[in-house]
C-alpha cells in the first residue's frame, strides 16, 4: 500500500452515506463548532457573496444562507450532500471540481481530517477562491479522543497481544498554520477552541461517532470483526469523573487564511520600521508606584 495513503476514502464515503440518516442526533455538536467558526465573520468588514460549504453535514449551509450568502455545498457522500439543500454536489475534497476563483468564502467545518493529501486539498481550496477570498476551517487536533485511543490500545493489547489503528491520527495546533502557509494562503492564523463533551453512558460516545460518520477509516485498520470483549474492556478503561461521567472534549484548530491579493497589507521588511524599539519603549509611561 502507498505510504501516503493514511485513510481509506471509500470507507469514509460509506460511513458518510450511512450517517446521513443519523447525523441529526449530533447536529448540536456540529452546530456549536460551526457557530464558533462563523463568528469570525462578525469581526471582518469584508462582505461575502458566494460561499462553498465543504462537508457541512446539513449544518453550515443554512447558517451561511441566513447571513445572506449564496451557498454551494459539497460532500464526499452524495446522500450527505443532499442534506445541505440548495445547490449541492458530491465531490471529493482531494479532487475538487470547481473552477479557479469560483467563491469568495469557503467554510470547511470539521470535515478535512479524513483527507490523505491535506496540503494538496488546501491548495485546491485556495485556487477555488477569488483573490482576497477567505477560507474558514476547523479541524480536530490532539488531544481529541486521547482517552478513547489509550483505552482501545490497552484493551486490545491485553486481549490480543497487540493493537491496530482504530482512531484517526490528528495533527497538533502548531501544524495547522504551517499547512495554510504551505498551501499559499496569506495571513494564515490557527488558534484553538474546545467543546466540552461528556457522556453518562460510555456507549453513547461510540454511537455519536458513528452517527456523525466518524467511524474508523484508517487504511491500515484491522478489517476483521473485533471480538465483543474488546469494547467491553475499552469502556471499562475510560476514566470517569466524580460525577460518573466520561469527559471527552473536542479540541479544534480554528484556521483562517486568505487567497493572495495585491491589495492585501504586506508585512514590513527588515529596515522599513520608522521607529526604533528602544525609542518606543522609552516613550511608554512609567507604571504607577505602590507608594
Amino acid at each position: 500500500m502507498d505510504e501516503s495513503v493514511i485513510f481509506d476514502r471509500n470507507a469514509v464515503r460509506l460511513h458518510r452515506d450511512r450517517a446521513h440518516a443519523s447525523v441529526d442526533s449530533v447536529s448540536d455538536i456540529l452546530a456549536d463548532a460551526a457557530t464558533r467558526l462563523l463568528d469570525r465573520l462578525d469581526d471582518i468588514k469584508h462582505r461575502f457573496a458566494r460561499a462553498l460549504d465543504v462537508g457541512g453535514r446539513g449544518v453550515v449551509a443554512p447558517m451561511l444562507r441566513a447571513r445572506g450568502i449564496e451557498t454551494v455545498s459539497c460532500d464526499l457522500s452524495a446522500r450527505m450532500a443532499a442534506r445541505n439543500g440548495g445547490l449541492a454536489v458530491a465531490a471529493d475534497e482531494e479532487w475538487l471540481p470547481f473552477a479557479p476563483g469560483s467563491f469568495d468564502l469557503i467554510v470547511a467545518n470539521v470535515s478535512l481530517h479524513w483527507v490523505n493529501d491535506l496540503p494538496g486539498a488546501l491548495i485546491q481550496l485556495r485556487r477555488a477562491l477569488r483573490p482576497d477570498g477567505l477560507l474558514l476551517a476547523s479541524m480536530p487536533i490532539l488531544p481529541t479522543l486521547a482517552p478513547l485511543r489509550a483505552a482501545l490500545l490497552g484493551a486490545e493489547a491485553d486481549l490480543l497481544g497487540g493493537a491496530s489503528a482504530r482512531i484517526s491520527p490528528f495533527p497538533e495546533l502548531r501544524d495547522c498554520a504551517s499547512l495554510l502557509q504551505r498551501a499559499g494562503f496569506a495571513l494564515p492564523v490557527a488558534d484553538s477552541d474546545e467543546i466540552h463533551l461528556s457522556y453518562a453512558n460510555p456507549l453513547a460516545l461510540l454511537n455519536d461517532l458513528r452517527a456523525a460518520g466518524e467511524a474508523n477509516a484508517v487504511a491500515l485498520r484491522d478489517r476483521r470483526i473485533p471480538p465483543g470483549a474488546l469494547f467491553a474492556g475499552t469502556l471499562g478503561r475510560l476514566p470517569q469523573g466524580e460525577d460518573g461521567r466520561i469527559a471527552m472534549p473536542l479540541k479544534l484548530a480554528m484556521m483562517t487564511g486568505w487567497a493572495p491579493s495585491p491589495d492585501q497589507p504586506k508585512p514590513l521588511k527588515p529596515g522599513q520600521f520608522t521607529v526604533r524599539l528602544e525609542d518606543a519603549l522609552n516613550a511608554m509611561p512609567d507604571p504607577p508606584s505602590d507608594s
